[in-house]
C-alpha cells in the first residue's frame, strides 16, 4: 500500500474583476445550494479592505442522456458568488465523487429518492473542501466541509443539506480516501452490512459489483468481520482484484460463467445468509434462490437499469422470498447518522493499518469529469471514481 500522506493542495488562480467599492460582486447561479460560491481575497495593488470578484465553474446537464451518457451531455459554465446567510459555509471544493446513482438523476423521472435534474441544473453530487468563510458556528475557516451539492469549484453548505458535515482529516490519510473509503461508499458499505444486513461472524456475505466503490469495501468489511466473502465482478481483472489484493474467499465473473447459478451455488454451497446488492437485474434474480433461509438481502444500488429506467430486467425469482423466508430492504446511509461515528472510526483503523485496500481512480480537473462519470458508467472503472480539482490533492 502507498504510504499514506496529505498535501493540500494550492488554490487556482482567480478570475474576475476588481471592485472600486471594494464589495463582493453577487449574483445567483444555477441550483439552489450549488449557486454563488467565493472565496475572498484582497485585490492587488488596493486597499486591504477591498474584494476580488470570483468566478465559479461548474458543470451543467446541456441534454437528457440516453443510455450510456456522452459529452453532448454536459456543459462547464462560469458564474460569480453570492453572499453567505446565517449558518452557511463557503468552501473552495479538492475532492468530489463520482457516483452511479447520479444516473438516475439526470432523467426526466419522479421516481427517484432524490429529485430529477432539470436541464443546465448542476450535476449533483457529495463534495469536500476547505472552509474558507463560514457564518455557522459549528465550522470555522481551515475546516474540512463535506455535503451533497454539485460538479463545481466552490459550493456553499447549509444547515439543511442533508450530508453536511465538519469532517476532521487525519494528516496521515490521502485527502481522496475522504470520497471513498473513509467517505460516504465506505460509510454505506459498512452501515449496509452491519445494521440493514446484521452480519455475523461465520456469515456468507456475498457483494456485487465487488470491484466498485461501495463493493470494494464492503466484501473487505465482511472480511475482516470474520465471515466468509464471496465477490460478483464483471471481469477476470476484477477477480483477481478482489481475491488477490483484497484476499477475500472467492470472486464469480459473471460475464464469463456460462451457468451463473451454477457458480453461485459452488461458492455458497449453503446458500448466502448476507447479499449486498448494488446492481439489481440479473445477478438479483439469480442470487433469490441461492440465499440461505432468513437471509438478507441489502438493496443498495441498481446499476443494471441506471443507463436504461424504462426497460427494467423483469425480476422472475420474487417468490423465493417467501421460500426462504428472506428480508430484503432498501436503505439509505444518511439516515443513519447514529452509525457515523463508528463506521468512521472503524474504517479509518482499518485503513491505516493496512487492513483495508482502499482502492480508487482519480481524475484531475472539473473540466474532466463527464469523462470520469461517462468511464464509471461504461464498466470500466474499480474502486471509487473521484475528481480532485488540482494536481496538489494527495490521492492513495
Amino acid at each position: 500500500m502507498t504510504p499514506l500522506r496529505l498535501a493540500c493542495g494550492q488554490p487556482p488562480p482567480l478570475t474576475g474583476e476588481d471592485f472600486a467599492d471594494g464589495q463582493l460582486c453577487i449574483s445567483p447561479v444555477s441550483r439552489g445550494g450549488g449557486a454563488g460560491h467565493s472565496r475572498v481575497k484582497d485585490a492587488p495593488n488596493a486597499r486591504p479592505s477591498w474584494r476580488t470578484a470570483l468566478l465559479n465553474r461548474q458543470i451543467v446537464l446541456a441534454s437528457r442522456p440516453h443510455g450510456v451518457p456522452v459529452p453532448e451531455n454536459f456543459r462547464l459554465v462560469e458564474g460569480q458568488v453570492r453572499a453567505l446567510e446565517e449558518g452557511e459555509i463557503l468552501i473552495q471544493n479538492e475532492v468530489f465523487a463520482i457516483d452511479p446513482a447520479v444516473r438516475g438523476m439526470l432523467d426526466d423521472r419522479d421516481d427517484s429518492y432524490l429529485p430529477a435534474t432539470p436541464i443546465g441544473g448542476i450535476i449533483p453530487t457529495m463534495v469536500l473542501g476547505r472552509v474558507i468563510q463560514s457564518r455557522n458556528p459549528g465550522f470555522k475557516e481551515g475546516d474540512y466541509g463535506r455535503g451533497f451539492v454539485g460538479w463545481e469549484e466552490y459550493s456553499i453548505l447549509n444547515p439543511g443539506n442533508f450530508a453536511i458535515e465538519n469532517v476532521h482529516v487525519d494528516p496521515s490519510v490521502p485527502l481522496t480516501a475522504y470520497m471513498g473509503a473513509l467517505g460516504w461508499s465506505g460509510i454505506t458499505a459498512y452501515v449496509g452490512l452491519k445494521r440493514i444486513g446484521e452480519m455475523q461472524a461465520g456469515d456468507t456475505v456475498v457483494m456485487s459489483a465487488a470491484a466498485g466503490a461501495v463493493g470494494s469495501v464492503g466484501c473487505q468489511v465482511a472480511k475482516l468481520s470474520g465471515c466468509r466473502s464471496v465477490g460478483i465482478v464483471g471481469s477476470k481483472d476484477k477477480a483477481e482484484l478482489v481475491t488477490g489484493t483484497f484476499g477475500i474467499d472467492a470472486a464469480i465473473d459473471y460475464r464469463a460463467e456460462p451457468d451463473l447459478d451454477a457458480a453461485i451455488k459452488a461458492a455458497c454451497p449453503d446458500g448466502a445468509n448476507v447479499y449486498f446488492d448494488n446492481v439489481g437485474g440479473l445477478i438479483l434474480d439469480t442470487m433469490l434462490p441461492n440465499m440461505a433461509a432468513f437471509g438478507r438481502i441489502v438493496t443498495c444500488g441498481m446499476m443494471a437499469n441506471y443507463n436504461n429506467h424504462d426497460e427494467p430486467y423483469p425480476i422472475r425469482n420474487l417468490w423465493q422470498v417467501l421460500v426462504n423466508r428472506v428480508t430484503m430492504r432498501g436503505f439509505l446511509a444518511y439516515e443513519h447518522l447514529d452509525m457515523l461515528e463508528e463506521a468512521e472510526a472503524q474504517l479509518g483503523e482499518w485503513i491505516r493499518s493496512g487492513a483495508l485496500i482502499a482502492q480508487e481512480n482519480v481524475t484531475t480537473g472539473i473540466e474532466n469529469a463527464p469523462s470520469a462519470f461517462i468511464n464509471l458508467m461504461s464498466g470500466v472503472t474499480t474502486g471509487k471514481t473521484v475528481v480532485r480539482l488540482n494536481e496538489g490533492v494527495t490521492t492513495l
